[in-house]
Formats: structure tokens, sequence, C-alpha cells
């Protein structure tokens, strides 16, 4: 006992710069978390160097697009990685800067923290194809990293799971986000997959507080009519070190709250 706890946070910026003009970098100092994984930087390296190489003494790693002002993930942390691995299928989406990957290897563990952004096919049909094609590529990659490695991901996955995920449920079951074959996709990943939904680890009954998106029509966000479209999904040895959880939203840095977990582990 008497070991910290290790904080760790997502958030989907909608961009580095906007997220940084809401208040981002008072906050996480404020806030101190360990590592924090971002999605949507919405940038690119000339945009990020001398200003966003580190926040708040937590230092960046990357996976730009290759589109400016689109998409984008980083990690950033207190912890020098071992590796850094950046993208991991090589072809479509690595050219859409999703997936940034920060071991930490020890002679005794195997561990990494990855920021994925998964696509969004609510602009049309080519995007939730797009869509389909992603997670047709993720998930078998995330099978042969389970096999070597434990693991955490902090993802805006893009979509929500289960009922008690969205607000309006019934009226969303046609709209990309909350399609059978998107949820079909995060039961097998949490079934035989073999991970964990961490937030519903902690907690498996919450609806209105679970919410980390709200559209930006209407009065969404006053009235909560909200998503849970960000997680934390980890390998079981990972998942089990789960303490406490937040969703933050003292503050709006952008369309997402900050969700943070934090473990009773240190890398």
């Amino acid at each position: 006992m008497g070991k910290s706890l290790f904080k760790l946070t997502s958030l989907n910026l909608n961009g580095i710069r906007s997220a940084s003009n809401k208040g981002l970098e008072a906050w996480l100092a404020k806030h101190a978390p360990d590592c924090i994984c971002v999605q949507e930087v919405k940038a690119q390296a000339p945009d990020v160097s001398g200003r966003f190489e580190a926040i708040a003494g937590l230092k960046g790693h990357f996976h730009f697009a290759e589109k400016k002002g689109y998409s984008g993930v980083a990690v950033y942390t207190r912890h020098e990685p071992s590796d850094v691995v950046v993208g991991f299928d090589g072809g479509e989406f690595d050219a859409e800067g999703r997936y940034v990957e920060l071991r930490f290897d020890t002679p005794k563990a195997k561990r990494s923290i990855i920021s994925v952004y998964c696509p969004s096919g609510s602009s049309g049909p080519e995007r939730q194809e797009a869509k389909y094609r992603f997670l047709d590529v993720f998930y078998p990659h995330l099978m042969a990293l389970k096999g070597q490695r434990e693991f955490i991901i902090c993802s805006d996955v893009n979509i929500a799971h289960q009922n008690a995920d969205l607000k309006n449920w019934r009226s969303n079951q046609k709209n990309s986000g909350f399609l059978p074959e998107e949820r079909a996709w995060m039961t097998k990943l949490l079934t035989e997959g073999g991970l964990v939904d961490v937030y519903r680890r902690l907690q498996p009954d919450t609806t209105e507080t679970c919410y980390t998106w709200w559209s930006n029509r209407g009065q969404a966000y006053a009235n909560n009519v909200g998503w849970r479209l960000d997680y934390h999904l980890a390998t079981p040895a990972l998942a089990e070190h789960a303490r406490t959880e937040a969703i933050y939203k003292g503050e709006k840095f952008s369309d997402h709250a900050p969700i943070t977990i934090e473990y009773d582990f240190q890398l």
C-alpha cells in the first residue's frame, strides 16, 4: 500500500489548437495525469512544433494524418517509453493518423498504452464502409497484440455499445455509431476477444452519467442528450488494476469529455 495510482485520461480534442484555446493546458496542469491519450489532433508536425510537443510536463508522441486538419492521435506521458509504434495497418488507415502505441517494457513485463481514433461513418455510406474496413483489420491486430503483451487502449471508438450508452437509443438504431454490425463488433471484442471495457467494469449500471460526447446540434449538451463513445479497453490483467473512474464535465474543451481511470500500477 501507499504507492500512487497511475492516472490515465482519454480525450477527443476536436482540434488541439481549439482545445488549447478552451483551457486544456491549464486543466491538465491541475488534473496532473500520468498520461493522456488524445484523438482528433487535427494538426500536422509543423503545427505542433514549438507549441504542442509537450503539454503540462507531458511529452507527446504523435501519429499525424496525411490530410491537413484531419484526424491524428497522440499520447502525452510523464514516462519515457521503451518504444513507440506509429500506425498498425501499413495502408489506408495509417495514412489517416489513427494509431500510436507507447511501449513500456521491462524484464518483468510488457505493457502498452495506445491512443486510437476509430473512423466515424456519420458523414455517409462511403465513410461507413471505411469504418467497417477499419474494424475488420483492427480486430486481428488487437488479437495478435494481446498474444504478445498487456495493453490499455484509449479510444474514441465511435460506437455506443449498449442501450445504456446513449440517450435516444430507440431512434438511433439505424444511425452510424449504433448500428447492429458495429455493436456486434464491440460485443465480439469484449467476449471472445477477451478485452475489458474498463469503465463498465467499474460502473456497470450507469446511463445518464456515462456519456462522453454530445452533438453540437440543438441543445444536446444542455439537455445531456449524449453518447458514450470514448473507452478504455484493456487486457484483463491490466483491467483488474482499475480503481476509479471520472468523466470531467466542469469545462468543455471539445464536443467530447475527458474520461480518466486510475490504475494501481506504475509503468
